[in-house]
């Protein structure tokens, strides 16, 4: 069995986690989330038809990613970018405060990170309806832009779930009480400083020990949703899959194998 290097795993790993978001995100549209009536009412659309609808959008969604993990089709990651864009300025445009918009980064960071990964967006209908190949060498221009995206989307949603903390949101405080603390206040002001203080030693200067923690805390405090906790989880695939991204692109020996890797391509291809 051929290893592979670290570009491929990078491509892997973000297209994974770009399908989670697609299929946990139309799991919710499937089970009809009581919430999304809000947001289907920013268009006109009342309570009614918005329980008619979100099966339908539900469905495409997971449709959508189940494209993604087996048929990676340019177009399908773009769609990814602009409808995780398009459903998390939802949120603040109903009421939610705006982290809640930041938070869902992963979301349509990860997707992003991929296109890149992939030689950069071009917007053309042959770029658009090719697959996207993990097997193509990849530029360092490429890697570091690819870097740069991982780096501010881990920075966004890290930061923004700190704020969430520090305003208190209902639905954590829920989370830390279910889960037997006596002053889920005070969890929540500890655990947004927490994230916060990774956000920034994200941005600044992001180290391989320091961000196997981080996707660690990632992968477990959202695994305590009070309702619909593995949906939630899978929903959430952006936040650990940019995190282990960018992990494997602080690769300390990550350069020598791409260009090993290059350079065996150019033989081959020669």
């Amino acid at each position: 069995m051929q290893t592979l290097h670290n570009n491929q795993k990078i491509h892997y790993t973000l297209r994974i986690a770009a399908a989670m978001c697609f299929i946990g995100h139309g799991a919710f549209g499937i089970i009809t989330k009581p919430i999304w009536c809000n947001y289907f009412a920013l268009f006109g659309i009342d309570k009614v038809h918005a329980y008619q609808l979100m099966p339908v959008l539900g469905t495409v969604d997971i449709l959508m990613g189940l494209l993604l993990i087996f048929k990676p089709v340019r177009v399908v990651a773009v769609w990814l970018v602009i409808w995780s864009i398009i459903t998390a300025t939802c949120r603040p445009l109903s009421g939610e405060p705006f982290a809640e918009f930041i938070e869902r980064a992963g979301n349509y960071g990860a997707p992003l990170a991929l296109l890149v990964l992939a030689g950069g967006i071009k917007f053309n209908f042959k770029w658009l309806f090719s697959t996207i190949n993990p097997n193509e060498p990849v530029s360092e221009k490429s890697q570091a832009r690819v870097k740069l995206i991982l780096r501010y989307t881990v920075f966004l949603l890290l930061v923004s779930h700190g704020w969430l903390n520090l305003i208190q949101k209902p639905g954590l405080i829920n989370q830390y009480t279910a889960l037997g603390f006596s002053n889920p206040v005070n969890v929540s002001l500890l655990a947004g400083i927490f994230e916060i203080m990774a956000a920034i030693a994200v941005l600044v200067k992001p180290v391989r020990p320091l961000i196997v923690v981080f996707i660690i805390w990632k992968m477990g405090t959202e695994l305590f949703y009070p309702h619909f906790e593995i949906f939630e989880w899978v929903e959430r695939g952006g936040s650990y899959g940019t995190l282990l991204a960018l992990w494997l692109c602080l690769d300390p020996i990550r350069k020598t194998k791409t260009h090993l890797a290059n350079s065996q391509h150019l033989s081959v291809g020669g």
